[in-house]
């Protein structure tokens, strides 16, 4: 039976995170998946929740019904710099604590490091996991890993086999909607993709993205040509080129029973339209949830 969780990143700079989970009850939502800000967890920063904080988070999930279902940390766990890496681990064991005291079973995060280094930093990410493996196993969190835009592994194919190479069965596979045509080289081969991972994976996230490969590569223009970044969009479904019918299909067959995350960005005045139309699209389309 499918999750179906926010992010309500669109609601960060304008209510608490206690108050994002009232918004999520309101909106129709059972589940929230927390994605960085900078009271909680925050990009490659120790996070800063303190016991009121997560006081007040546990309050929020008893008074709305509002599970959280997930965490979304993103911590530089294969920085190549080992001060930092070991840094980036210790921010990673503040967060587990959290997670536990908020009874948070499941984490989703990327591999961070750096495109130009994917060897060595690949060395830094196994380190990493070989040294949180007794916490995450302690707490008895299990733990999603999405290739992202500009982490030192981008395709779906060798994060697969990242993945695997871990050998535990506590981690798995997030699959990102938005990230369709860089995890493909721009092919946007859904169906291959969720079939050769589907015993992986766990999650699911929902919004909508163009093929930065399509035609001759203009519709994302950045200055100067040849400047190493990488530009990607969260867009409300139909607003990009992600095949959704395909997508779902695919999923429905091979019976994914993970969680979906909402998770639009960057459209905060139209955010509760664009949230609603979503939960009822994935209502629809997985009817047992």
């Amino acid at each position: 039976m499918v999750k179906i969780a926010l992010d309500p990143n669109m609601y960060y700079m304008t209510m608490s995170t206690p108050e994002t989970l009232h918004k999520a009850a309101e909106l129709g939502f059972k589940y929230v998946e927390l994605s960085p800000r900078s009271d909680f967890h925050f990009w490659h920063h120790y996070p800063k929740a303190d016991d009121k904080f997560i006081a007040e988070l546990n309050q929020a999930q008893k008074d709305t019904g509002v599970k959280i279902a997930t965490l979304n940390p993103v911590f530089n766990w294969s920085a190549v710099d080992e001060q930092e890496r070991q840094a980036q681990v210790r921010n990673w064991r503040r967060l587990l604590e959290i997670a536990d005291q908020l009874d948070v079973r499941e984490i989703t995060s990327e591999f961070s490091g750096d495109p130009n280094t994917p060897r060595q930093c690949e060395h830094q990410w196994y380190k990493s996991i070989e040294e949180l493996t007794p916490l995450f196993e302690r707490y008895g969190i299990r733990l999603n890993m999405e290739a992202h835009p500009y982490d030192f592994v981008e395709l779906h194919d060798p994060t697969i086999e990242i993945i695997r190479g871990v050998n535990k069965d506590w981690i798995g596979y997030e699959y990102c909607g938005p990230h369709t045509f860089h995890l493909s080289d721009g092919k946007g081969d859904v169906e291959r993709m969720i079939r050769s991972s589907a015993d992986l994976l766990r999650e699911v996230h929902i919004s909508d993205a163009f093929n930065h490969k399509a035609n001759d590569g203009n519709r994302y223009i950045v200055n100067p040509p040849g400047v190493d970044a990488r530009i990607h969009q969260h867009n409300e479904i139909g607003m990009g080129e992600v095949p959704w019918a395909e997508l779902f299909d695919t999923l429905r067959d091979v019976n994914f029973d993970g969680i979906f995350s909402v998770c639009v960005f960057g459209w905060h005045e139209r955010a509760d339209e664009i949230n609603k139309k979503i939960l009822d699209r994935l209502t629809k389309e997985f009817p047992d949830h």
